[in-house]
């Protein structure tokens, strides 16, 4: 009976549809509100695509993201925006269109997790990055999309000058 029970519960866990958590600490916000906030501040996104389970995402959050220079940077520099890459959660873009986060995730080929990207306040990219990252990594993307680089060279030519 016990085992049946635990069965029964699973099974609504799974049907209500595990949500992956955002990095602790951090004011992350939808996609579409993301959008919106990223004009009205006029600071780029940093979206982050996520999920349940996903092992690289944990490592990534208790030993890069979680490190305080890289939250503050990231907090002050940043409209940020986190999206359950497996979501059924449903946004509205600025068209009107209404997309599930899964889609938005297609959108931006984000079929792998995690997934970095950062966005211009129309929502275009800047810079894509994906798997494992550092404290030394997440730095290095800030350097490189708030010194405006990206406009004038590939992150790659960038990291190279670095060293």
């Amino acid at each position: 009976m016990r085992g049946r029970m635990l069965a029964i519960l699973a099974g609504l866990v799974l049907a209500a549809g595990v949500q992956a958590d955002p990095p602790e600490g951090y004011p992350f916000v939808p996609y579409d509100r993301g959008l919106q906030l990223a004009r009205e501040q006029g600071k780029p996104i940093f979206l982050y695509f996520g999920r349940y389970g996903c092992g690289y995402c944990d490592k990534t959050n208790r030993e890069a993201i979680s490190v305080p220079e890289v939250r503050g940077r990231y907090t002050e520099h940043y409209v940020l925006v986190y999206v359950d890459a497996e979501s059924g959660r449903r946004l509205k873009l600025p068209s009107g269109e209404r997309i599930t986060e899964k889609e938005l995730g297609t959108r931006f080929n984000a079929f792998v997790t995690p997934v970095f990207l950062f966005l211009n306040t129309d929502g275009n990219p800047l810079l894509k990055q994906a798997g494992l990252r550092t404290a030394g990594d997440f730095l290095a993307y800030d350097e490189y999309i708030r010194g405006g680089e990206y406009r004038t060279r590939s992150f790659k030519d960038f990291e190279a000058s670095r060293r």
